[in-house]
């Protein structure tokens, strides 16, 4: 098997999905475009059925089982986000789905994937951990592993998100894309290079824990310590054995930055009061980035805001303003 990921898998993910996922919008921001001079839009993924656009991954991951393959359940480890639409896709096809994460995972998380069926299992202090536990389960009872990020299905499956985005603006001129593990962002990446080799597309992590961006730094996967973070749906490790999305990252993007804990609740509060969305920290790391960061020169950008699954107290109080990103 090739390690990755083409168009005609992307466009076969589409076919599956349909009807399974929702096509989110991508919406003009005056706000954003007002503040950079340049015309934004925003690709608002966090109104997904399951609140991120990891239900894309999950629905084609599922729905690519073998009879023999969904008999047996599959297993997934998760920073949150992708336990709940592997828990829902797999709820929705009547298959077991055991989702291990460690304590890291924000609690409104948890209760969320374990209220969809799966069988939750908190392993240690990192998503490493965790990882443990879902070699067990694949060595002892036979589970399929679809894991968040580093399969062929669930990157076509997230790239079906650079497919609507490149239909929906086809003169794009830059594209910000969350990173966390790589599977977003390699799937919209190789459909918007496939059709617009001069669009950037830029990754966005963040500084606490960015493993990817780390890894591509010294040109090989490694360990990143897990630090708690705003943008936790990003944290994790990219697995030293990675077989797809460190190259597609590294063959197919442009730049990767990193944004500080205050600029993410800056941009949380943004979306909130300014284009009247709910988004979590992964979600709002575009947003940082481009306040952060510019554009030198106008040119046509999208955002992609990934997620909204955060706990509510904590977003009343970063849109309050009483959140202190230096007390995490």
């Amino acid at each position: 098997m090739s390690n990755t990921v083409n168009m005609s898998e992307i466009y076969v993910a589409r076919r599956r999905i349909s009807g399974h996922v929702l096509q989110t919008p991508a919406r003009h921001s005056a706000s954003l475009s007002g503040l950079t001079g340049s015309p934004v839009h925003v690709k608002w993924e966090q109104n997904q059925i399951t609140g991120s656009f990891k239900l894309r991954g999950a629905t084609n991951a599922i729905l690519s089982l073998s009879d023999d393959q969904k008999a047996r359940g599959v297993v997934g480890v998760s920073t949150g986000n992708h336990g709940r639409a592997l828990a829902y896709a797999a709820s929705r096809a009547g298959v077991r789905a055991v989702i291990c994460m460690s304590d890291l995972v924000p609690e409104n998380k948890v209760s969320a994937i374990r209220s969809l069926g799966a069988d939750v299992r908190i392993i240690g202090k990192s998503q490493d951990d965790a990882e443990v536990e879902v070699e067990r389960l694949i060595h002892e009872e036979g589970m399929t592993p679809l894991p968040p990020f580093d399969h062929p299905d669930i990157i076509a499956g997230a790239g079906t998100v650079g497919l609507e985005l490149i239909e929906a603006l086809p003169d794009l001129e830059a594209v910000y894309v969350p990173l966390s593990g790589g599977g977003l962002l390699a799937g919209v990446a190789r459909v918007v290079k496939a059709v617009n080799p001069d669009c950037r597309v830029i990754g966005v992590s963040m500084e606490r824990g960015s493993a990817m961006y780390q890894s591509q730094k010294v040109g090989k996967p490694i360990l990143v310590e897990e630090l708690p973070t705003l943008a936790d749906a990003l944290g994790g490790g990219i697995g030293l054995n990675n077989r797809f999305t460190f190259n597609m990252v590294r063959d197919l993007v442009d730049d990767l930055l990193v944004v500080p804990e205050a600029e993410i609740a800056d941009a949380i509060r943004h979306a909130y009061w300014e284009e009247g969305e709910v988004i979590e920290g992964s979600g709002a790391v575009g947003i940082a980035a481009l306040k952060l960061f510019p554009p030198e020169k106008a040119r046509k950008i999208a955002l992609v805001a990934s997620g909204k699954n955060l706990d509510m107290t904590l977003h009343h109080s970063v849109i309050s303003g009483s959140y202190n990103p230096y007390d995490s």
